[in-house]
């Protein structure tokens, strides 16, 4: 199936019980379920005729009508960005992402991005039906730190099922305001929307929230603060901050959840290791991304201060 021209392509059901949004991906394999998903939800999937969900349960028999529709010009262009490699392979690559930098186009925020960096250093991304082609997870705009990044399809589907799975291992290096004890816990909190203020996240009841899990251990106390290695079990929006002023040790240097710090410019989050089996080979490998310079030299000043 070429989704980039407008097609009609018919399939017939071999398989019972299994969800239309799968038999489609395993029948078009170079194109990615999200992209499928999103088809389904827009209606252009159909079955014996009718619109379906992407989770309805196919019987042996039935037929898949598959409308692609006219490919809307995408706004993404390449810019000359450099990006901080750490790997590559032919399937995929890890960059270092440095704070200010926004992960993937947005209302508002065009330009300027990792994916367009993206755009000018590789020939071409897989299509995710979505303005963020070859994003897998995400780090805040003013997150710092160690990022992996699919170059085809066969990469993102396997690494997405590796995210979704939680086998993936994500520590990060944060301070927080006050001496937290005791020195390793877990934060268990449903999160979602904040209902007071639509555009940030807060820790909310379960029924208006989905699960999360952050786990953390005390690296160090400075001054007033406190450097942690944090490891987010699952990976909601902004979920480490949330987490951390649930408890009340809100993150230094964070404009919106948590406190000022005066040698601070943004907020001290740093994704200092991320680890992940290679789809290419099977093997299990971590990367690391040091602190950079601007926390470093934040830590040395608060030290100098106390």
């Amino acid at each position: 199936m070429n989704i980039d021209k407008p097609s009609i392509c018919e399939i017939v059901s071999e398989e019972q019980g299994v969800r239309v949004d799968k038999y489609v991906s395993q029948h078009y394999p170079d194109v990615s379920r999200t992209r499928v998903q999103k088809l389904i939800s827009d209606g252009y999937v159909k079955v014996n005729g009718n619109i379906v969900r992407a989770r309805y349960k196919l019987e042996n028999g039935d037929k898949i009508t598959i409308e692609v529709p006219p490919a809307l010009p995408s706004a993404l262009q390449a810019e000359d960005i450099p990006l901080n490699l750490l790997y590559e392979d032919d399937e995929l690559l890890v960059i270092d992402k440095p704070a200010g930098l926004t992960v993937h186009p947005a209302p508002g925020h065009s330009s300027h991005t990792l994916v367009n960096a993206l755009l000018s250093h590789l020939s071409e991304l897989p299509d995710s039906g979505e303005e963020r082609p070859g994003i897998v997870h995400r780090l805040d705009k003013d997150t710092s730190g160690v990022m992996v990044i699919a170059k085809n399809i066969t990469a993102q589907e396997n690494l997405m099922d590796q995210f979704k799975a939680r086998t993936v291992v994500k520590r990060y290096q944060v301070l927080v305001q006050g001496h937290l004890t005791p020195k390793e816990g877990v934060i268990e909190a449903p999160v979602g929307r904040d209902p007071r203020h639509r555009q940030q996240m807060a820790v909310v009841p379960e029924s208006r929230g989905r699960e999360a899990t952050t786990e953390y251990t005390v690296i160090r106390y400075v001054g007033n603060f406190t450097l942690l290695e944090v490891r987010p079990v699952s990976g909601r929006t902004h979920q480490i901050r949330v987490h951390l002023k649930a408890i009340g040790f809100p993150v230094a240097g964070d404009k919106v959840y948590g406190v000022k710090a005066a040698p601070l410019k943004r907020q001290f989050v740093h994704a200092a290791i991320i680890g992940f089996v290679l789809p290419s080979t099977g093997e299990y490998r971590e990367f690391t991304s040091p602190l950079p310079e601007d926390l470093r030299q934040a830590l040395e000043a608060i030290e100098a201060l106390s």
